[in-house]
């Protein structure tokens, strides 16, 4: 049995070959199932109808569920704003946030403190 090949035909050694097969990427076409997103891995963004109330406090602080998570809300008043412009803020989303906070959790701690 002679090989394939003749004197001086350079054979691929098996270093050298391919560890798997090829497939060209310009035959690759999209495939859309009828009713799928075309961009099912970019995060979707939350709503209100997302949200869902853990527990409704009556008080300033009340805890909700967001994207799976526990969160806190604070109630926010405004200056020179009426009871109906006050809105549920996190943390994050209240301007000085860390400070006012800060203040609202000392005040509290002061008012249980003198009712003792």
């Amino acid at each position: 049995m002679e090989p394939d090949f003749k004197e001086g035909d350079q054979v691929p050694t098996e270093e050298l070959s391919r560890k798997h097969p090829v497939f060209p990427v310009s035959l690759v076409k999209p495939y859309f199932q009828e009713g799928e997103e075309k961009l099912p891995s970019r995060k979707k963004t939350t709503t209100l109808s997302d949200i869902v109330k853990v527990e409704d406090s009556p008080g300033p602080v009340k805890k909700i569920r967001l994207d799976g998570k526990d969160q806190k809300q604070y109630l926010v008043r405004f200056k020179n704003k009426t009871a109906d412009k006050y809105k549920w803020l996190a943390e994050d989303a209240i301007p000085d946030g860390k400070l006012h906070l800060m203040r609202f959790r000392d005040s509290r701690r002061t008012e249980n403190s003198h009712q003792l």
